[in-house]
């Protein structure tokens, strides 16, 4: 393989040079990949890895029709979008036609942030009104614009919620405010909505919009229960706002039957804004912002021009177009139904054999595991999540936790995985579920009664220990431990496991 430096003299220089706040997957024993094709990446050895994490490299790493694109349109032009061009248009068209009727008007953006940032400009000229609702444990991006809408990113005792940020619950029916055993809980979640709009108005604020992820991702693969959305709409709308579907992790048919995730709720939902971002150009930079011609000449009105240097330029729309062909042409929307069926079925499984699976959630190739220390409390299995994560690696699948309590096993692969390869996910997953269940004692009565009594008593000692390690990481900075960046608990829990 082709390397400039060796792993340890990259780790010194990255060190050095990159921010600290840039963080590695698997911090404390990191990756490093230096090529990848499909769903599979490479690290410096030659060993192969089963890519579970990349939404971004929607139709496959380094997709050879991706790579053809951009080089033959770099060959030929690349500049700005305020000369004529026609891949500009071919391609907003093409994406309007993927869209509702009304939805026909596009903003082409670098990146996710710079689209939901785009969209709450739009949003608040198109009334006037500036204050936004967003759901609890949100990300919307990057941007001081997003950070101060995404209570993902909001550090407990140092963010303080601008007046104008309005949270609500998350629609969660397995660990929300309302859950699967309520009588309408769409009707439920809606109302907090309606009392949050309300509120505002009885303090003279006014709504600009409501914005929200068709399905949560870093929220914990969260999916709203149906008619959630149709309801909120229709009380934003009441309140002079409008909806903004944030598409970028979640859209161009990944859910599988539709292109667009929030069209898995009905025809009679349609959002105002849609933003679309990460998968749209399989790892090449673009995003863009699709709206009303209303709400567009809104924006246009305000007498400001909106350019964007590289927004829409000829290669980023080139490479945009081939996503859309390959999307069609290798029917990746039918895999993700198929494969995502299959891979929810297995898991499902696993489900009932595995006392740490709480909860399987999903549509497509979209999928959460929320593991649980107890099924009745539903109490989160944040330092086991970590140490999953950690040992899938060693088994050659990559496999991110989030969710507010980062113990929810992210699926999200590159749309080409097979079932050849959900298979083998679940099975390595299996092993490591199998080893530390019997472990940490966390298995039936039945199991750990074949140990010697010294045998169980250490693991029992074990499970105590990790019960208090789990319960300190709580409290800290949640950030600190994404996608397996919490290098102190998988470290405890590893000696422990080789007693």
């Amino acid at each position: 393989m082709c390397e400039l430096y060796c792993k340890p003299d990259t780790l010194a220089l990255r060190k050095k040079h990159i921010g600290p706040s840039c963080k590695v997957f698997f911090a404390s024993d990191p990756i490093k990949i230096v090529r990848a094709r499909r769903q599979y990446m490479f690290d410096e050895n030659g060993e192969q890895y089963l890519d579970c994490i990349n939404n971004v490299a929607h139709v496959g790493h380094c997709h050879p029709e991706v790579v053809k694109a951009a080089l033959k349109q770099m060959e030929l032009l690349n500049t700005n979008s305020r000369f004529l061009h026609d891949n500009i248009v071919e391609y907003a068209k093409r994406l309007s036609a993927t869209l509702p009727e009304k939805l026909s008007v596009c903003y082409f953006t670098n990146s996710g942030s710079e689209a939901n940032d785009l969209a709450l400009r739009l949003a608040r000229q198109f009334r006037g009104h500036r204050d936004v609702i967003t759901l609890d444990h949100a990300y919307h991006g990057h941007l001081s614009s997003l950070i101060e809408i995404s209570p993902y990113k909001f550090q407990k005792g140092k963010d303080v919620k601008k007046e104008f940020v309005h949270v609500a619950p998350t629609p969660d029916t397995y660990r929300g405010k309302y859950r699967e055993d309520h009588a309408d809980p769409a009707s439920a979640y809606a109302d907090e909505v309606k009392k949050i709009i309300e509120d505002a108005h009885n303090s003279g604020r006014k709504i600009a919009a409501f914005i929200a992820e068709s399905m949560q991702s870093c929220g914990g693969q969260i999916i709203p229960p149906a008619g959630y959305f149709q309801k909120v709409a229709k009380y934003v709308h009441g309140a002079g706002g409008v909806f903004i579907a944030d598409e970028v992790q979640v859209g161009f048919g990944r859910v599988g039957k539709h292109f667009w995730s929030f069209q898995m709720y009905g025809e009679d939902f349609v959002p105002d804004i849609v933003t679309m971002g990460k998968p749209m150009g399989n790892g090449h930079p673009v995003a863009c912002v699709v709206t009303t011609k209303e709400i567009a000449e809104a924006f246009s009105s305000s007498g400001m021009e909106y350019f964007n240097t590289y927004g829409g330029n000829p290669v980023s729309c080139a490479v945009g177009l081939a996503v859309l062909d390959i999307i069609e042409n290798e029917d990746l929307q039918g895999n993700a139904t198929r494969v995502g069926n299959y891979l929810t079925e297995l898991l499902k499984k696993q489900k009932a054999k595995h006392t740490l699976i709480g909860d399987i959630r999903g549509v497509g190739l979209f999928i959460g595991i929320d593991l649980v220390k107890d099924h009745l409390k539903r109490t989160p299995a944040t330092a086991e999540a970590q140490h999953i994560i950690y040992k899938m690696k060693e088994k050659r699948v990559l496999l991110s936790a989030d969710g507010p309590h980062r113990n929810v096993l992210k699926i999200k692969p590159p749309m080409c995985f097979t079932e050849e390869d959900a298979k083998f996910m679940v099975d390595q997953l299996d092993g490591v579920l199998t080893v530390l269940e019997e472990a940490t004692g966390t298995k039936s009565e039945s199991v750990t009664s074949e140990n010697t009594p010294c045998k169980t008593k250490m693991l029992k000692e074990a499970h105590v220990e990790l019960l208090r390690d789990s319960t300190t990481d709580s409290r800290e900075n949640p950030s600190r431990k994404r996608n397996g960046m919490c290098t102190d608990t998988h470290s405890l829990l590893s000696k422990r496991l080789k007693t």
